[in-house]
């Protein structure tokens, strides 16, 4: 069985990337790492962690609703959709532990997380926070495509860059 591809077009006018018609940007590793810590350096990791959250919550849930009516997905197959390609587009290796989108619950192993692998295993703190966002904007797009209206937060419980053999995320409701 081989692995599944990330269907990639490049517009020949344009030079715009695309995958199934979103538009994508293909840079190295160390340029993002480094320009997320630059600004990180700038606001505060406090300040920035908080921005990123919300984006990326936002951009979690708009791509789950296109890649739904894309692929005809729909509840956790969307979840789990998301985590493949995040895998396959060389953020890390996302693995769901387990995922509920009616109590919207769940916990994503993260190995070989992009920022791990750019800033060491010996950072001594927690570096992964731009994901916080990702796992509940998914998450609560699948509970709303069943009927669910749930509002959920995430939390980096353990990193690679921390001592950690692997990062790990947990998504609950908020209270």
């Amino acid at each position: 069985m081989g692995r599944p591809q990330v269907p990639i077009e490049v517009d020949d006018v344009t030079g715009v990337w695309t995958t199934d018609g979103l538009p994508m940007i293909y840079v190295p590793r160390h340029f993002f790492v480094n320009n997320h810590v630059a600004i990180e350096s700038a606001l505060g990791a406090e300040t920035y962690a908080k921005q990123l959250y919300e984006a990326g919550f936002e951009s979690a849930y708009s791509w789950c609703e296109h890649e739904s009516q894309t692929h005809g997905l729909q509840g956790v197959e969307v979840f789990h959709h998301y985590m493949q390609r995040l895998s396959q587009r060389g953020w890390g290796r996302f693995t769901v532990q387990e995922v509920d989108a009616v109590s919207g619950q769940a916990r994503v192993r993260v190995n070989y997380s992009v920022f791990v692998l750019q800033l060491g295993a010996n950072a001594g703190r927690k570096v992964c926070y731009m994901f916080t966002g990702w796992f509940p904007g998914a998450l609560t797009w699948a509970s709303r495509s069943l009927g669910h209206a749930l509002r959920l937060r995430a939390r980096e419980s353990q990193c690679g860059a921390d001592g950690s053999r692997y990062c790990v995320f947990e998504v609950t409701p908020e209270t």
